[in-house]
C-alpha cells in the first residue's frame, strides 16, 4: 500500500510539498525587521460567549434550553455533563449551526490586554465549528482514508497553490490525530475503533476551527483506545478551543479548564466534576 507522503505528493501533483527557508541574502536592516515581528508578543485574546440561548422546536411549546449561558476562553476545554435528554446535543447543534436559536446570542469575542472588548462581538460562524458526534465512524462514506478526509472539500477546480495548500493542511491535521504514518488508500472501515476516532478528528481539524466539539468521544471504545483518545485531547486543548459532552468524567478531569452541568429543563450551571 502507498504511504502518506506518496499519496500527497499525487495528489497535489508535484513532488514535494513546498521548503521555506530563510534567505540570508537580504539585507541586515530586513533581517532585523523580519525578527523583531518573529517575536512580536500579542496579548489578544478570543472568547466564545453564548448568552440567554433558548431553543423551542417549531411547532411546540415546550423550550429544549432555557437561557444557557457560557463563556469559553481560547484553547480551554469546557466539559458538560447531565443526564440523557437534558438538551446537551441540542445545545451542541446549536453552537454547530445544525439549528438556531429561539433567542440569544452565541458570538467570538476578542478582548485585549486590559481584559476589555477591542471590537464588537461576532457570531459564531458555522463554518468555524468542527463537531464530532456519537459514533462517527457510523457515517464514513468512503473508500480509502484520503477520499474520507477530502469528502467535503470544495470541488472548484484550483491551481498547483491552493492544491499544495490543502495538501499541507490535510498533513497537519493527520500529524495533530496521530495518522501521518497509516496509509492513505487503507479502508477506513477497517481501522480500530482508537483511529477510527482519529480519522474523525481529522476531517474537522484540516480546516482549523474556532471551536472543535466532540459528543461522547470515548463512548464504545475499549480502555486502551479511551487512553488513546484522551492523549489527543490533551495535545489538541493546547491548540484548540474543546468542548466535551461526556458521561465519561473521570477520565477526562485532569483536562477540563471549565465544567457545566445541563439540568433537566436545559438549564446549564457551572458545576464541579463529580467525585
Amino acid at each position: 500500500m502507498a504511504n502518506s507522503s506518496v499519496i500527497l505528493s499525487s495528489f497535489i501533483c508535484h513532488k514535494s510539498l513546498p521548503q521555506y527557508t530563510l534567505n540570508f541574502a537580504q539585507s541586515n536592516s530586513r533581517l532585523k525587521l523580519r525578527l523583531t515581528q518573529a517575536v512580536s508578543i500579542s496579548c489578544d485574546y478570543t472568547c466564545l460567549e453564548v448568552k440567554d440561548v433558548s431553543y423551542r422546536p417549531p411547532g411546540t411549546q415546550v423550550n429544549l434550553l432555557n437561557r444557557v449561558s457560557f463563556s469559553l476562553p481560547e484553547r480551554s476545554f469546557g466539559l458538560i455533563f447531565g443526564q440523557s435528554g437534558s438538551g446537551k446535543t441540542t445545545l451542541l447543534q446549536l453552537l454547530a449551526g445544525l439549528n438556531k436559536p429561539t433567542s440569544g446570542s452565541i458570538n467570538i469575542q476578542r478582548y485585549g490586554n486590559d481584559g476589555k472588548p477591542n471590537q464588537p462581538p461576532q457570531l459564531l460562524p458555522p463554518e468555524r465549528v468542527g463537531i464530532v458526534f456519537q459514533f462517527p465512524e457510523r457515517y464514513f462514506v468512503a473508500d480509502t482514508v484520503l477520499d474520507e478526509v477530502t469528502f467535503g472539500w470544495p470541488r472548484q477546480r484550483g491551481g498547483l497553490q491552493l492544491k499544495e495548500q490543502l495538501a499541507l493542511k490535510l498533513q497537519r491535521a493527520l500529524s495533530w490525530v496521530g495518522l501521518n504514518g497509516i496509509s492513505l488508500d487503507k479502508d477506513p472501515h477497517s481501522l480500530s475503533g482508537g483511529y477510527k476516532r482519529r480519522l474523525a478528528l481529522a476531517i474537522q481539524l484540516v480546516q482549523i476551527p474556532d471551536l472543535l466539539i466532540l459528543d461522547e468521544p470515548l463512548a464504545g471504545l475499549d480502555w486502551k483506545a479511551r487512553a488513546d483518545v484522551v492523549r489527543l485531547l490533551r495535545h489538541l486543548k493546547k491548540e484548540l478551543n474543546v468542548l466535551v459532552v461526556s458521561h465519561d468524567l473521570m477520565e477526562l478531569a485532569a483536562l477540563v479548564d471549565l465544567c457545566w452541568r445541563m439540568e433537566m429543563g436545559g438549564v446549564l450551571r457551572k458545576a464541579n466534576i463529580p467525585l
